[in-house]
């Protein structure tokens, strides 16, 4: 499927979606929040989906915002509706990927700057070129991060380092961002490594996966006796379950398992 500024191909179980704006880096303009969030809706509607790679077309993987957009400013009622669950139309475009049921593996290369930095942040993991550049940039214009970025990188970046990135909207690279949190690996080659990893994910039970997600999401807001429950929850909905015989049969016959979505 293509899209005005983003395109989804299908490999076997995996969904690659690119951000397709690259001439202008990829930059957030109307169309492509419009593109990002309908990606999001029509990807949590395929049957047959376990995993999603995440990446940009281009020199780089988002540039943020685009800079008519933030002349032109913003509407005060498009920031406080909801039109997305929790979420306004601008913080689905990177919350979203943390509430599809699958995992979505970003690979991001050149810059994520702002709008950028939080949409690869809402990947289950991160894949880095050694070369990128990063920045929570809103700073700079007089701003604060309000893509999800603050809901998202709790848990992920060590506070002190959050607040003094966010104060001063500097930039940083891919080793530092790999040691603040921002990224899980930095590779040499992002697409090869996220696709890597979204084909060995979607050779798993699928709903053990699906379970496994909801089980991750809801540890980061939780109590324990919640999730103790939620463990046990999921657990008893697999065990015995077609996938999860198949599972233990493949593992015990040395053989690929043949699992059913």
């Amino acid at each position: 499927m293509t899209g005005r500024r983003v395109t989804i191909d299908m490999d076997g179980h995996v969904a690659e979606v690119r951000l397709a704006r690259p001439d202008k880096r990829n930059a957030l303009d109307p169309a492509m929040f419009d593109a990002i969030a309908g990606a999001i809706d029509a990807l949590s509607k395929r049957a047959g989906l376990r995993a999603v790679v995440l990446s940009g077309e281009g020199r780089a993987f988002c540039a943020g915002l685009d800079v008519t957009v933030m002349a032109s400013g913003g509407s005060d009622a498009d920031l406080l509706e909801r039109a997305h669950g929790l979420a306004n139309r601008a913080q689905q475009v990177a919350w979203g990927w943390r509430t599809l049921p699958v995992p979505v593996i970003a690979a991001v290369h050149g810059i994520a700057f702002g709008g950028g930095l939080q949409i690869m942040s809402g990947a289950d993991v991160r894949f880095a070129a050694p070369e990128m550049r990063l920045s929570a940039m809103e700073m700079k214009w007089g701003i604060v991060p309000d893509m999800a970025g603050f809901a998202l990188w709790r848990g992920l970046v060590r506070d002190d380092h959050l607040r003094e990135l966010i104060y001063t909207a500097r930039e940083f690279d891919s080793v530092e961002a790999l040691d603040f949190g921002f990224v899980s690996h930095v590779v040499d080659d992002p697409r090869n490594a996220a696709m890597a990893l979204a084909k060995e994910i979607a050779a798993r039970n699928p709903h053990a996966i699906r379970a496994a997600k909801r089980l991750a999401t809801l540890a980061a807001d939780a109590d324990a006796a919640a999730i103790l429950a939620a463990e046990s929850g999921e657990q008893a909905k697999l065990l015995r379950s077609p996938n999860q015989i198949e599972a233990v049969r493949a593992n015990t016959e040395r053989r690929r398992p043949d699992f059913a979505d």
